[in-house]
This record gives structure tokens, sequence and C-alpha cells, in this order.
């Protein structure tokens, strides 16, 4: 947590009505890219440079049986992401970050890893090293122990360095003492790894929690545990996507009300990139392109 010279200048700044820069600087608007093809059309990630998005993660990465490594349903090398990995090597020369996310509704990933650490987790090194990843993020929704996960944590951190990104995806609810996916101790984690954790997407989708307003996120900052700057407030794009839809225009009134209660407020995430609204296909970049102004401003 911040210390309390740093969170007296924030109060102060808060009540002011000023923002520091640094912290309008460190607001995230992330995308999740998951859906490559929409049928048999390409999804390209390059207009989210000039929409205003600092993220996008790729996935899903899953660790299979048989010592073998899948995005979504095929190898990661497989000739039909040759595109996409271009377009992301673009985005991260134009700097934006690029990760790939691990595991997420299909459980078996981070049971290897805690079962067979020494077998899979080089194939997770391998994948980052071979496309260049400026991070990794943990969506663990299967059980796994806090011992197994600091163990993760601090070998990406030891082969990566600081500078790598390290986030985790919650339910919103696991960061505010409720129940999760995962049985993760959240609360322990963030005592144990919280420095070596850059964020968390919290999910505040799927029965999770919402964005219709700020009060799911207040929950989470009231528990005194996870600072604002490490809570992005993830929602779906769009109400196909999961439960928990949030209009633009009401996810742009609980941003600024997030922003006028936290200077450090972390930013936003979307599940999933492809079909935002309002946009929608054939334009799914106006998502980002409409919030990250109300974000970062």
């Amino acid at each position: 947590m911040r210390r309390i010279g740093v969170a007296f200048v924030a109060l102060v700044l808060m009540i002011s009505g000023a923002v520091p820069a640094s912290a309008a600087a460190g607001r995230r608007v992330v995308l999740y890219y998951q859906t490559i093809y929409n049928g048999s059309t390409y999804v390209s990630p390059l207009p989210l440079r000039d929409a205003g998005a600092t993220d996008v993660i790729v996935g899903a990465i899953h660790l299979d049986a048989g010592s073998v490594v899948h995005l979504n349903d095929d190898p990661p090398n497989a000739a039909k992401f040759t595109r996409m990995w271009q377009d992301l090597a673009t985005l991260r020369s134009q700097g934006v970050h690029v990760l790939a996310f691990v595991g997420g509704a299909a459980a078996g990933s981070f049971q290897r890893l805690e079962t067979q650490f020494d077998t899979y987790y080089p194939l997770l090194r391998n994948l980052i090293r071979t496309y260049s990843l400026s991070g990794i993020d943990l969506d663990v929704e299967e059980h796994m122990s806090n011992a197994a996960l600091n163990k993760l944590i601090d070998a990406l951190r030891a082969d990566f360095g600081s500078s790598f990104l390290v986030t985790l995806a919650p339910v919103a609810t696991e960061l505010s003492g409720g129940g999760g996916l995962s049985g993760l101790n959240y609360d322990t984690l963030y005592r144990d790894r919280g420095s070596q954790i850059s964020w968390f997407n919290a999910q505040f989708y799927c029965g999770w929690g919402s964005l219709n307003s700020t009060s799911g996120y207040d929950n989470i900052i009231r528990r005194g545990i996870v600072p604002a700057s490490k809570v992005v407030a993830g929602t779906v794009t769009n109400p196909a996507n999961c439960s928990g839809y949030v209009a633009m225009s009401t996810l742009q009134s609980t941003v600024r009300g997030l922003k006028s209660k936290y200077a450090d407020f972390g930013g936003i995430d979307g599940w999933e990139y492809f079909n935002s609204l309002p946009g929608g296909t054939s334009a799914p970049q106006q998502w980002a392109q409409q919030i990250a102004p109300v974000v970062k401003g």
C-alpha cells in the first residue's frame, strides 16, 4: 500500500479537485483480445493504438495435458496467428503493452503449474520469450494454492525482471473479502506479493459485480488491502459477452465518480474487443475511443 505521506498528498489533491499528472499517466485502458477471427474475418488489434488503449491482453493461453500449449484451440505458432503476432508486435513498437492471459474459464493450466511446475512453467516462459510479451495476465478460475501462485510470480519476476507486467484477473468480490472462482486468499496474496503484482483486472461482471455505480469498486478500496492504483475495473463491452453490461454513458459517469474519489484510480478494462459497443464488430475500437479520454483526462 502507499505510504502515509503519499496518501496524504493524494487526499489533499482530491479535496482540491486536482489530480497529479503521474496518476493520470498511470491510468490504464485495457482490452481483452480473445476473438481473433469473427467467423472467417480477421479482427485486427491495430486500431486500438489510436483509440487510446494502453494494454492489449491476448488469449486464452492453455497449458494442456501432454506438455502442449494452445492459444484458444490451436498452437500459438499456427499459421492463422501469424498476422496477429505481427500486428501485436507493431502495437508494442508504438508503446502499447501486449500481454497474454493464461487460464480463464477452461480449467487445467493452473492445476498443472501447481502440480507439475518444472514441466509446464518452462512452456509458459518460452511463449513469453518467443513473442516478446510485455507481461502475463493470470486469470485463475480454478483451485490454486497461494503458495503455488507465489512460486509462479517469483519465477516470472526472476526470469523477466521488474519491468515485466504481472497482472491477475480475479472476480471483483475476491478483492473485497467475498468468494470467487479460485479459492485463493487475495488479502494474503497482496500482503505476500503485492509489490510484485503490477495490477488486478477485477471482473465486475458475470454476476460478480457491476460498474453501473462506484459501489463495488468502493468495497475493494474500503477493505484497505489493495490500493486504487492497482485496481483496474473490468466490464463487458457488449451484453452478448456476459451479464453486467453497462452502457457507455453510465460507464463514463462511473469512471468520473471513481476519478473524483481516488486520485490514483487504476483504470478500465473491457471484455472483450471484437464486438465492443457502440461500434460493434465493424468498429470495435469505438469503445476505447469513447472511454479513454474519460479515464485519462
